[in-house]
């Protein structure tokens, strides 16, 4: 049978699962599938659906989402973000409440740095829109006192 070559999900797979000290059967039993479709799996034989993949993600503790990336499921500009909560995952020398720990951290910075680039983006656009308005005021200034002059000289001359 020729291999299909699904992405490198089957390569990464296997690795994962040596990284975590598990035989081919353990792994099968733990996520629920068959030792031979699993086999096929990290042969690169049978390319696997994204609930087996959360299935396999669940029982190595890493992120689905990484599988998913390695089997070309999501676009890989995704997988900066993905990066590193599944090398949290698949750190084997921390336990399950420290990877949470760690990933909620991370979160926590992703989302703090992204509300400061809203910020400094938002505070752009109003001092182009405050330089605006400066603008339109002078203008507007420049207009009325050009307008006044003449009924200020009409006034007096009727005076």
């Amino acid at each position: 049978m020729a291999s299909l070559k699904v992405g490198n999900v089957g390569e990464y797979l296997r690795e994962q699962r040596r990284g975590a000290r598990l035989s081919l059967r353990q792994l099968a039993e733990a996520a629920g599938v068959s030792n031979p479709y699993l086999s096929q799996i990290e042969r690169g034989l049978r390319k696997p659906s994204a609930e087996i993949l959360q299935q396999l993600a669940k029982a190595l503790r890493i992120s689905a989402e990484t599988l998913y990336v390695q089997a070309g499921m999501l676009d890989a500009r995704e997988r900066d973000e993905l990066e590193v909560p599944a090398a949290i995952m698949s750190d084997p020398s921390i336990d399950e409440r420290q990877k949470q720990a760690l990933i909620r951290i991370y979160e926590s910075f992703r989302k703090e740095n992204a509300a400061a680039e809203a910020a400094t983006a938002a505070e752009g656009t109003k001092d182009t829109e405050d330089t605006e308005d400066t603008k339109d005021t002078e203008e507007e200034t420049q207009n009325v006192e050009t307008d006044s002059s003449p009924t200020l000289v009409r006034e007096e001359s009727e005076a």
